[in-house]
C-alpha cells in the first residue's frame, strides 16, 4: 500500500512539473489549503467574530483554492510540455491499454485521477455550502457593508425581533424569493461598491415576499384575540423628570380565524373583509381611496376629502392591506427624541434623580450634527458645561452620576440618528398608534367617506380604552398591581 501511495505521489508530483499552468495550481493549493483549513477551524469555534473573516474564508480564500486545483487539473491532464503531452490524455490512455503489461500503471493513474475528483468534489461542496451559510448570516447582512446598514443592524439588535435572523423574514422559503433576494442583493453589494446607494434607504416594500406569510410563520392569526394593557412610560421636561404614566387598554381582537367574530384591531386583517387602499406617495401616507370588501364581493368605497379630487379616480397605488401597513417597523424601530430618552431614563441608563436631564438631553439631541463623533463630542461638552454652571455642586460630589447621563443620552443619538445615511430624528415614521397625525389617522382621521356620506370611524374607543392618560402613579395601576390606595 505504501509503495502504491508512493507511487501515486511521485506521478502526481511529476504530472505538475510538466505545465506552468499546474505548478501555479498546485503553489495555490500549498499555500491556502493549510490556511483554509485552520480558518475554518477557527470560524466554527467562534473565535473571530469579525463579519470580514468569513468574507476572506468562505468567499476569497475557497475560491481561489478552487481556482488552484481547477489550475492543477487543466494543466495535468491538457497542457502539453516539451516532451509528451498530458498523462491522461485519450491518446496516451488508449495506448497503454492496449499494450501488455501496463495495466499496473494506468491503475495507478487512474487512482490518482480518483482522487483528484474526490478532493476537488468534497472542497467545492464545503466552500459552496460554507460560502452560502455565511451569506445567509445576520454578521454577513448587517456588518459587512457597515457605514450603509450600520443603522438597520443597531435598530435590529434593539428590537422585539433581534434573535430571528434578517434572512427569515427579507428570504424565506421558497426558490422565487430566494433568487429574488440573492440577485437584488447583488445589486446592493454593486451599488455599495459604487457608492450609488440611496441616502437614507427607502423601505422596501414592494421588494420584500408576501408579508402575510412572513409574519404568520410565528405569529398565527387564529391568536389574534383578546385585549392588551398597555403602559407608557414618560418624564416630563421638568427640574423632577417627573414620572408620568399612560394606560390603555388595547382592542387586539381577532381576526376572525378558527370560527371567531372578526373584532378589534385585527379585524383589519380578517377572512371575510378585504381592505384596500389608493396612496398617492411613496410613504403611504396620503391615502386618496379605501376600499371595503365584504364577504359578498360587494365593494364600499370611501373617498377622502382633504385630498384633490382630480387624484382620487386614476392615479395612485393600490394596495391590499396587510400586517406592514400597521407593523411598518417590525424591527428596524427607529424611535422619537422623547421616546428614547425615556427609555434610557426606565432603564436608569439616564439617573431620573439629575435635575432638568430630560429637557436637557432633548436640547442637545434634537440638534444637527456633522458626524455621530461630533455629536458624541458635542453632546457631552454641553452637558457638562451647563451642569458646571447651573449644578457645580453635581459635578463635584457626583460626577459619575453626570457621566452615566452623558453615556446615556449618547446611546438615545446614537442608535436613532445616522448623519452618514442621512438619517436623522423622524427620519423613518411608525404606523402603531396616530402621532403626528399619521398611522391610524390615515383612515381614521374624519375626512374618509362615501359618497352617501358615511364616514370611516374615528372614535378612540374603536381600538382601546384610555385608562390613565400621562398622570403620576395611576390609581388604576396601583390597583392592578395589587398596592393599596
Amino acid at each position: 500500500m505504501g509503495k502504491v501511495s508512493g507511487s501515486i505521489l511521485k506521478a502526481l508530483i511529476t504530472s505538475v512539473s510538466r505545465s506552468k499552468m499546474s505548478v501555479v495550481g498546485a503553489v495555490l493549493v500549498s499555500v491556502l489549503l493549510p490556511v483554509l483549513l485552520f480558518s475554518f477551524f477557527l470560524d466554527l469555534q467562534g473565535v473571530i467574530e469579525n463579519p470580514y473573516f468569513g468574507f476572506l474564508i468562505y468567499l476569497v480564500m475557497g475560491p481561489l483554492l478552487l481556482i488552484g486545483i481547477i489550475l492543477m487539473i487543466f494543466g495535468i491532464f491538457f497542457s502539453k510540455g516539451k516532451e509528451d503531452i498530458g498523462l491522461y490524455a485519450y491518446e496516451y490512455l488508449q495506448e497503454q491499454l492496449t499494450r501488455p503489461g501496463r495495466f499496473s500503471r494506468v491503475r495507478k493513474l487512474l487512482y490518482l485521477a480518483v482522487i483528484i475528483a474526490f478532493v476537488t468534489l468534497f472542497i467545492s461542496g464545503l466552500v459552496t455550502y460554507t460560502g452560502f451559510h455565511y451569506t445567509e448570516t445576520t454578521s454577513f447582512c448587517g456588518q459587512f457593508c457597515h457605514d450603509v446598514m450600520e443603522p438597520e443592524y443597531v435598530t435590529y439588535k434593539n428590537s422585539p425581533h433581534s434573535r430571528v435572523s434578517c434572512v427569515e423574514c427579507h428570504i424565506g422559503e421558497g426558490a422565487e424569493w430566494f433568487t429574488k433576494a440573492k440577485v437584488s442583493g447583488v445589486r446592493q453589494l454593486v451599488a455599495t461598491a459604487m457608492d450609488s446607494y440611496k441616502r437614507p434607504i427607502i423601505t422596501p416594500i414592494a421588494a420584500l415576499r408576501p408579508v402575510r406569510e412572513t409574519c404568520e410563520q410565528c405569529h398565527r392569526p387564529e391568536m389574534f384575540h383578546g385585549d392588551k394593557l398597555y403602559i407608557k412610560d414618560k418624564y416630563l421636561a421638568d427640574e423632577n423628570n417627573t414620572h408620568v404614566q399612560t394606560a390603555l387598554l388595547m382592542k387586539i381582537g381577532s381576526g376572525g380565524h378558527s370560527g371567531r367574530k372578526a373584532q378589534g384591531i385585527h379585524w383589519h386583517v380578517s377572512e371575510e373583509y378585504k381592505v384596500s387602499y389608493v396612496h398617492i406617495d411613496e410613504n403611504r401616507e396620503q391615502l386618496s381611496q379605501v376600499i371595503l370588501t365584504g364577504p359578498d364581493g360587494g365593494k364600499t368605497v370611501y373617498y377622502s376629502n382633504k385630498i384633490d379630487p382630480r387624484l382620487s379616480n386614476g392615479t395612485g397605488t393600490l394596495r391590499e392591506m396587510d400586517c406592514i401597513d400597521c407593523h411598518n417597523r417590525p424591527t428596524h424601530i427607529f424611535l422619537s427624541p422623547e421616546e428614547a430618552l425615556d427609555q434610557k431614563i426606565v432603564t436608569n441608563s439616564i439617573p431620573e434623580s439629575l435635575p432638568y436631564i430630560k429637557r436637557q438631553a432633548l436640547e442637545v439631541i434634537e440638534k444637527s450634527y456633522a458626524s455621530a463623533e461630533v455629536a458624541k463630542q458635542s453632546i457631552a461638552r454641553e452637558l457638562r458645561a451647563w451642569y458646571k454652571d447651573n449644578y457645580p455642586a453635581i459635578v463635584e460630589k457626583q460626577g459619575q452620576l453626570l457621566e452615566r447621563a452623558i453615556s446615556g443620552v449618547q446611546q438615545a443619538y446614537g442608535e436613532n440618528v445616522f448623519p452618514l445615511m442621512d438619517i436623522t430624528w423622524n427620519t423613518y415614521k411608525n404606523f402603531i398608534g396616530h402621532k403626528d397625525g399619521t398611522g391610524c389617522f390615515r383612515c381614521h382621521d374624519g375626512s374618509h367617506e362615501t359618497k352617501d356620506g358615511e364616514v370611516i370611524t374615528n372614535k378612540c374607543e374603536s381600538c382601546h380604552v384610555a385608562l390613565a392618560v400621562e398622570q403620576p402613579s395611576p390609581d388604576i395601576l396601583r390597583i392592578l398591581k395589587g398596592s393599596s390606595l
